[in-house]
């Protein structure tokens, strides 16, 4: 595919972009200072972004005052109060400007959205335009046991002061060498809650009509230019539509965008809303799992292009690669393509396509960056297919360096564990042979993969498959790897990344022909009846009944805990939300606290475990999901082939927790090999 247009540069305000694509904001990674300064570990976060070629690069949500909006729950969020965080801050946009790129700090303060985190230096809830009790606000409240508390109406003074902090944190940014800045207009902050008729009921001339609404915006971009200059381009984040009834609509926006157009240089046209408390209508759109279609936001960006043709726009949203951007961006629809997520799973996929390697590019899944440490706290970035990404300080190129002494090794196993083992090895300089008993590389993502929902699977599968086309290691298909086959090897150090088999529960039945394991049941050739019973509540019997449901069919989950179970899989940063309400919306049925007592030829039995009270179910077709075995013991067989302490297991056999495991537990022991 050409990739001409994606590939353009584009002056604006006479600064020079080299190419149209964008690292969004992802926050700031939680690698600011006690003062909220730029460190060096941050510009080490974010050097991969700029060195794999993006034109722009963000940091997200720098607040003009972290002591009224600090709101980042893992901490590190910048400060841009004084003039201090000037000098830190030159260092990000040097290291931007060393491989052509621009960076960029997302301004803001939120606004009502003060308080959303249970952690806040700020304290009290959040100044507003108007005086109001937020859902968040409501569900603290109650899970704290008090009353809720409003959020404290700005008066004229605190206009006048809010506006002057975002006119001095863009002229910081400026000092601090960079040509540009991103303004937080959108996803329910404080800017944007002004003109919603939701937050802003004043009666002044802040407030009541489209102009009056918009005044504070106005007000804030005339002194952001005034303090920057000409020679500065002014980015400006929307929420095109908040998805949240009540709040603001896409008429809204595009009322918004009319009356500050030619105060803005590009629109950044985002969706959603953060006070929703797990409402995935609202949330959803920024985070957006597997199970929302790829670039979906983009179509705002088409629709104001046909009001405002002349405004320059970049779109963010699920767009996964830098084809779709090419088809963004010579179809008109938007100027600028940002990725988040794709660029956290490969930063260097912008030199991959710019050079004709758009096939080694690693795919973004969609399972979600955020993950819990022991606490459940969901405090940091990570990525389920880029083990470098918060690995900076141990590998700041991205690349595992040669090893000291080439060694003789055999991986076992061509799931995603044992092709990153292999692909890290290599790159390492090693001499490795994989062995895969399969005719197919990919493990258990073959069966992932067939939901016709998990495109982002399937993508990440063909890449693990082609990167075995590609690589130099010996691949040895069709080859059930055996310790008398090793052995006669004379290999340095074993890898068994075998895998698990899936548990088949002990039910009366369980061996009929109409019952499957429900990966199985999702392949092609399996006949599913229109009557389901699904054994087991977890992710994956969860997303294949929905699945199911979908098609029309009469779906039952069995589970015997007291809840159903998702894993990281469908989380995904609102997946498990939306699997919730499809559960509701397909009519799937759900019964808690059941077992299976025996599977018949047209019913299964089941029993409730706290009345005792037994049932029947119609069935043609039963699926059972519950749970996988590792093969942890066959694992260990292999000790022998190598010396004593040379066998390492990885993947499932290490630790169960799904493709983030399975990726990372490998290149731990790959890279110091």
């Amino acid at each position: 595919m050409n990739h001409k247009h994606v590939f353009s540069p584009i002056e604006v305000r006479g600064i020079y972009y080299k190419n149209r694509l964008c690292f969004a904001p992802p926050g700031c990674l939680g690698a600011g200072d006690d003062n909220g300064f730029v460190t060096p570990f941050l510009v080490e976060c974010f050097r991969p972004y700029a060195k794999g070629g993006a034109a722009v690069v963000n940091v997200g949500n720098v607040s003009i005052d972290i002591t009224e909006s600090n709101d980042e729950s893992q901490g590190g969020q910048l400060d841009m109060r004084f003039d201090e965080c000037i000098a830190p801050m030159s260092t990000f946009a040097m290291m931007c400007k060393q491989y052509g790129a621009h960076g960029q700090m997302e301004i803001n303060h939120d606004g009502a959205m003060q308080g959303n985190i249970r952690y806040s230096k700020a304290g009290e809830n959040g100044f507003a335009p108007s005086a109001m009790i937020t859902a968040a606000e409501r569900v603290r409240a109650r899970r704290d046991n008090r009353e809720p508390i409003p959020t404290r109406e700005m008066s004229k003074a605190k206009i006048e002061e809010t506006v002057q902090k975002f006119a001095n944190a863009a002229l910081r940014v400026k000092k601090a060498g960079m040509d540009s800045m991103l303004l937080h207009g959108g996803h329910g902050n404080l800017l944007p809650q002004f003109f919603s008729t939701f937050y802003n009921r004043r009666e002044d001339e802040y407030g009541g009509s489209a102009h009056n609404r918009a005044r504070f915006a106005v007000e804030v971009l005339d002194a952001i230019r005034q303090a920057v200059g000409e020679d500065f381009v002014i980015e400006y984040r929307i929420s095109a539509d908040e998805y949240k009834e009540g709040h603001m609509h896409f008429k809204d926006t595009l009322e918004f965008i009319d009356i500050v157009k030619d105060k803005v240089d590009i629109f950044h046209v985002s969706g959603g809303l953060h006070d929703t408390m797990g409402d995935p209508a609202g949330m959803s759109p920024m985070h957006l799992p597997y199970t929302f279609p790829n670039m979906y936001n983009v179509h705002w960006s088409g629709e104001i292009k046909k009001v405002f043709p002349n405004v320059l726009l970049t779109t963010v949203g699920a767009i996964m690669d830098v084809n779709q951007a090419e088809d963004i961006v010579s179809s008109g629809t938007a100027d600028f393509v940002a990725f988040m997520r794709a660029l956290l799973a490969d930063p260097d996929m912008p030199n991959k396509y710019a050079e004709g390697c758009g096939d080694d590019h690693r795919p973004c899944i969609r399972c979600g960056c955020r993950f819990p440490d022991k606490y459940g706290v969901f405090n940091r970035f990570d990525c389920s297919v880029n083990p470098f990404r918060s690995r900076q300080a141990s590998f700041p190129d991205n690349r595992a360096p040669l090893a000291d002494v080439k060694k003789k090794i055999a991986v076992i196993g061509g799931g995603p564990a044992g092709v990153q083992a292999m692909m890290t090895l290599v790159e390492r300089g090693h001499d490795v042979t994989l062995y895969e008993k399969e005719a197919e590389i990919g493990g258990n993502l073959r069966y992932a993969s067939l939901d016709p929902r998990k495109l982002d699977i399937k993508r990440y599968l063909t890449y693990l498959q082609t990167q075995v086309k590609k690589t130099t290691a010996k691949v040895l298909l069709n080859t059930e790897a055996t310790p008398e086959l090793l052995s006669n090897e004379g290999y340095d150090a074993v890898l068994a990344a075998i895998g698990s088999l899936p548990i088949k529960p002990d039910i009366p039945g369980i061996d009929k022909p109409h019952v499957f394991w429900a990966p199985d049941a999702e392949g092609e050739g399996t006949s599913v009846g229109n009557k389901v019973v699904m054994i087991g509540g977890g992710g994956v019997g969860v997303q294949a009944a929905v699945r199911f449901a979908m098609e029309g069919k009469d779906v039952t989950i069995i589970e015997i805990a007291d809840k159903l179970t998702f894993g990281l899989s469908t989380r995904g940063m609102g997946g498990s939300l939306e699997l919730t309400k499809d559960l509701e919306d397909y009519n799937v049925k759900v019964l808690l606290n059941h077992r299976v007592d025996c599977i018949g030829d047209d019913a299964v039995t089941v029993t409730d475990s706290l009345s005792g009270e037994q049932r029947t179910i119609d069935a043609d077709t039963v699926l059972y999901a519950v749970g996988m075995k590792s093969l942890t013991k066959e694992s260990q067989a292999f000790r022998s082939c190598v010396p004593n302490t040379r066998l390492y297991i990885i993947g499932d056999g290490f630790d169960q927790a799904e493709i983030r495991s399975a990726v990372n537990s490998a290149f731990s022991i790959a890279a110091e090999l």
